[in-house]
């Protein structure tokens, strides 16, 4: 299988956000699948102001680099007052701009999220998956990723405690993998490029 530099952007900048433990299991189980997780932060970004599209701020511009050198981005997000965090909206803004300058296009993603409550980020997950649409970014149909998490789900340091968890994470990055190839493959001797 072809190994992919997948960069990870976690929805939420809080130090102890159960989806940032969601993201580190994600980059401890990912090499299982021949995936490579590393994190995109978000957490310095300024607020994206189209004052800025002529001289993009250097965080900014950072960002963007970052985006289109990975092979495929894995977006783990939080659900706030049923939507995506406003610092994700923010990093994806500025991801896309200045107009004609998307980091997303053609870009192939997954999302995925976690919760206390029992539809573990849908509602956020499906705006958020409205969004990279528009963005041009093929992103994984299926399967959906709506967990449920509880108090010791995830360790700080990566571990999933429960073994039908673990192998349901395993699988959903098996199938990241598989519409990663799919996506970024040659079509007819020609490779998806950013426009």
């Amino acid at each position: 299988m072809t190994i992919h530099n997948v960069g990870l952007i976690v929805g939420s900048i809080s130090s102890t956000s159960i989806n940032r433990r969601l993201a580190r299991a994600l980059i401890a189980l990912a090499p299982q699948t021949d995936l490579l997780l590393t994190e995109i932060p978000i957490r310095d970004l300024p607020i994206y102001s189209a004052d800025h599209d002529a001289a993009i701020p250097e965080e900014a511009a950072e960002f963007k680099r970052a985006i289109v050198d990975y092979d495929a981005i894995i977006v783990v997000t939080p659900e706030y007052n049923r939507s995506v965090p406003g610092v994700l909206k923010n990093a994806l803004d500025t991801a896309s701009r200045p107009w004609g300058d998307n980091s997303f296009a053609d870009k192939p993603s997954a999302v995925i999220g976690t919760s206390m409550g029992a539809i573990g980020t849908a509602v956020a997950q499906q705006q958020l998956r409205g969004i990279l649409s528009f963005l041009a970014s093929p992103v994984l149909p299926q399967p959906e990723a709506y967990v449920q998490s509880y108090d010791d789900l995830f360790t700080d340091d990566g571990q999933v405690t429960d073994s039908r968890t673990r192998e349901f994470l395993i699988s959903w990055l098996t199938a990241a993998h598989a519409h990663f190839d799919k996506t970024l493959r040659p079509v007819h001797g020609f490779t998806l490029t950013q426009s």
